[in-house]
């Protein structure tokens, strides 16, 4: 992240912090580490009277926040919704003390033992002492004058900081202070308030603190924002669980396909052309995947400047799609010449009927037609040389052209399916339409492990027209949500607005069956009737 946009994010709103940590930007939580970090340390501290323990029970709450943001159902309530995390461990901790004396006592011993490895056994006694006279003199005050009191002198004597902090007009606080300092004994006065300002948390607890959350899994699920804010948690599962199923698929899918070609092979070579090709997509996929999760880390370790990266991301994902269309096409050309060769040199491998260019069995095209165009029409034998493409209202085969639905090795029809799909609704490896699924989804509105469109959503770089969203690099013209986001609206509730992620609620449960449903059926029944249709 920028320095540009760091400080721009340290001025942000607590929604808008919200998220973008939601979507994986851990630069955006540390800004609310230490935005609350003083507030969650000294109400602690008034509450358990233990400096060490009481950051710690700061820390562990900020690192269950991060764990669990996405139950926050009002980001603007952030505030509170921490301190209610951090009461309920101050109150864990309390009675886990009450009820375990020894173990307490044993702990702060430890806690003696390293502390004065690092500062000597003198300074670290006369610290501790301090501390327990300072808690001594606390404890007499209530707590709601207690926790007035150790904000005001944590954060530099400003009463309108305490009234924010706790949510009180001004005047309470002064009242509240003005009580507090009477209870307190004449005496501990002045040695309170200094030893109070030296025990406020340092940059050492917000590097703790990132350190933790590192260590983590990220939130995935979005927070509501209110009405006309976006659920943006719930799109960032949905676009993981599209990417994951659409890995399966493929992978099931490539797995019949293996099948279906290794049936239609007739010789050593052919065989071996079918499985060193189907390798080649594999390896172009793993190549392109792991890339991507390499740009990302990158980015994350500050090796690399983001804006870099997000550019050389994008010429990675336009490098895969050229490459799988060559790859499409030289599997599509060098199939038809393999066998056209293994006629001329093999030709006691086709001696079976059904291996004659005219067998029935290596086609099947229905009688019935519409518009002069067949309703059915499948070719499940291997391409030979002069074969033209399979045309019908449902086509399948290596070049499928359907007016209605086509799956293949290209496939083109209002709903195609293929390594590359062209339409409407089209899902692929690379799929290009006004609907674009696929590793790749390109079209109106793109979905993928990288998306380009009008509208962009992807789980690992989104470039759009109008608006992006991605859980790593994400770039539009009007608004963009993501770890590495760059827009005109970045990771806002104006941003969220644009993306319009709420627009899907539920349907992707839908959604992801029927993309399930049209990879793996047609390559599953294909495989079966080509197994059945092409047996010697």
């Amino acid at each position: 992240m920028s320095f540009f946009t760091r400080k721009k994010q340290q001025n942000s709103s607590d929604a808008s912090l919200v998220l973008a940590s939601l979507g994986g930007d851990r630069d955006a939580f540390c800004i609310i580490v230490a935005r609350y970090q003083s507030l969650l340390c000294s109400v602690a501290y008034s509450s358990v009277g233990d400096v060490k323990h009481s950051e710690d029970i700061a820390q562990e709450t900020f690192v269950e926040a991060w764990k669990k943001l996405e139950t926050l159902q009002d980001p603007e309530k952030l505030k509170s919704w921490l301190c209610g995390i951090l009461r309920f461990k101050v109150s864990r901790y309390r009675r886990k003390a009450a009820s375990q004396p020894i173990e307490g006592a044993e702990d702060i011993t430890e806690g003696e033992d390293h502390e004065a490895g690092q500062i000597g056994l003198e300074e670290s006694a006369i610290r501790e002492q301090e501390q327990a006279l300072l808690w001594q003199t606390l404890e007499q005050i209530p707590a709601n004058y207690r926790e007035p009191l150790v904000l005001f002198y944590r954060e530099h004597h400003s009463v309108a900081h305490v009234a924010s902090a706790l949510d009180l007009s001004e005047e309470v606080v002064k009242q509240r202070l003005s009580r507090g300092r009477k209870l307190l004994e004449k005496a501990m006065v002045t040695f309170v308030e200094d030893t109070l300002a030296k025990s406020a948390p340092s940059l050492a607890f917000t590097t703790s603190v990132i350190a933790a959350i590192n260590l983590a899994s990220p939130p995935v699920q979005a927070a509501t924002l209110g009405a006309g804010a976006a659920k943006a948690g719930s799109l960032l599962k949905w676009t993981g669980l599209v990417t994951l199923l659409a890995a399966f698929s493929g992978v099931i899918s490539a797995f019949f396909g293996v099948r279906a070609g290794l049936a239609q092979s007739r010789t050593q070579r052919e065989r071996r052309s079918v499985i060193v090709l189907t390798s080649l997509f594999f390896i172009f996929a793993i190549i392109f995947v792991a890339g991507m999760f390499g740009f990302k880390h990158l980015a994350a370790q500050h090796i690399v400047s983001p804006t870099l990266l997000a550019v050389i991301s994008q010429l990675w994902v336009l490098g895969f799609v050229f490459s799988y269309l060559w790859l499409t096409m030289y599997l599509l050309q060098k199939t038809r010449n393999l066998r056209a060769q293994e006629r001329i040199f093999n030709p006691d491998a086709f001696t079976h009927p059904a291996d004659s260019p005219s067998a029935k069995q290596r086609e099947f095209k229905s009688n019935a037609s519409l518009f002069g165009v067949p309703l059915f029409h499948f070719r499940f034998g291997t391409p030979e040389k002069n074969d033209g493409p399979v045309v019908g209202w449902v086509a399948g085969g290596d070049r499928a052209y359907g007016l209605l639905f086509a799956w293949g090795g290209i496939a083109v029809a209002p709903i195609s399916v293929g390594i590359v799909a062209v339409g409407g609704l089209s899902i692929g490896a690379v799929g290009i339409g006004v609907l674009g699924i696929g590793t790749v989804g390109i079209g109106f509105v793109g979905f993928g492990a990288a998306a380009l469109g009008y509208k962009a959503y992807a789980s690992m770089s989104a470039m759009g027209w109008e608006s992006a969203f991605s859980g790593g690099f994400s770039i539009a013209k009007d608004a963009a949500i993501g770890s590495y986001a760059f827009a005109q609206q970045v990771n806002n509730e104006q941003a969220a607005d644009i993306v319009q992620l709420a627009l899907f609620g539920q349907g992707y449960l839908w959604l992801l069956g029927t993309i399930a449903a049209l990879v793996i059926v047609p390559a599953a029944w294909h495989s079966r009737e080509v197994r059945r249709r092409m047996k010697r």
